[in-house]
């Protein structure tokens, strides 16, 4: 079997020296020893080791905690902890990255042994199932993400990269709401509110800003992690189904303009101004008599109106009016 690679992250030199001698008597290799969170990520990058040893308290501008996050972005391995702060806060956030163990200082030779031995044999364990998980993780066409309660992305997949244009970088340094489009802020941290007192978010829709300062609709279900603080939640791009939909319902308001339009003409009769015939949908020229029987069950009689009487029935018989 190959010897086991540890990589020590203390800011604390003495002890680290230590920690390596100890290390080396368990029959592990220390492949390097890092004093700050970003030295830590570089050395993880550059030396492959199988475990890293991580104190919580750091040089720099980076705890541990944060350190192991992109550690583990970076590579899927165990990561101890070692710490003398035992807070609730502290405890809380540890578990947020998912570690494989933490030893609290002081701590015996037969407890970092055991620690070690357990990390390593849980991740030969575990590790095809993560790798299963990170795969999928990478390649879901959904955007996937972990929403901390503190109003912080902790996760996102690549699937947000491709759909807004924003490096996870950017998406993870802003809290959520400032990618909300403004209109729908309101009813989002409801929801959110909702969500984080053990509610769920059931396709549940709201706008999001991209690089190029265009919104795009996405549908979410979530549902909250309690004792870990974090929302589990998975959005889709729903933006073209509101295009679609947008434009089904402009086209049934025109629909229903030009229906409001025929009715209206519908009730225009083109008559001719000498003969009064009527023109019909057909654009035959029918008497007024005809046109109206076609139409409507009516009946005529006829008779004589006073006015022709004395203009056209008069004359024909040579007499006068009612003079």
């Amino acid at each position: 079997m190959a010897t086991q690679r540890i990589l020590i992250v203390d800011a604390e030199s003495i002890l680290a020296r230590e920690l390596e001698a100890t290390l080396r008597g368990f029959g592990y290799e220390v492949v390097a020893i890092a004093s700050s969170g970003r030295e830590a990520i570089a050395l993880t990058a550059q030396t492959e080791p199988h475990l890293v040893l991580m104190h919580v308290v750091l040089n720099g501008d980076m705890d541990g905690i944060e350190a192991a996050e992109e550690i583990r972005r970076l590579r899927p391995i165990p990561i101890i902890f070692m710490t003398a702060d035992t807070a609730q806060a502290t405890s809380r956030r540890l578990d947020l990255t998912h570690p494989f163990g933490y030893v609290a200082r002081p701590f015996t030779e037969r407890m970092l042994r055991l620690s070690i031995d357990m990390a390593l044999a849980n991740f030969d364990t575990a590790e095809p199932v993560h790798e299963l998980e990170e795969r999928f993780f990478a390649v879901s066409i959904d955007m996937l993400c972990c929403l901390d309660f503190n109003g912080y992305f902790k996760r996102l997949n690549p699937a947000w990269e491709r759909t807004l244009g924003f490096t996870l970088q950017e998406l993870t340094s802003r809290p959520f709401i400032e990618f909300v489009h403004p209109d729908d802020r309101e009813r989002t941290l409801k929801q959110n509110r909702e969500v984080r007192a053990g509610g769920q978010a059931l396709g549940f829709e709201n706008r999001y800003l991209c690089k190029d300062g265009s919104y795009r609709w996405f549908l979410w279900n979530a549902a909250p992690d309690s004792p870990r603080k974090v929302i589990y939640s998975v959005a889709r791009d729903i933006t073209e189904r509101k295009r679609a939909e947008e434009e089904r319902e402009q086209l049934l308001r025109e629909l229903q303009a030009a229906l409001a339009e025929v009715q209206t003409l519908q009730e225009i009769l083109p008559i001719c101004s000498y003969c009064r015939k009527i023109r019909d949908d057909e654009n035959y020229w029918q008497t007024v008599e005809a046109y109206i029987s076609q139409h409507t069950s009516t009946k005529f009689s006829h008779s004589v109106c006073p006015t022709c009487y004395e203009r056209e029935v008069v004359p024909q018989f040579g007499g006068r009016g009612s003079e």
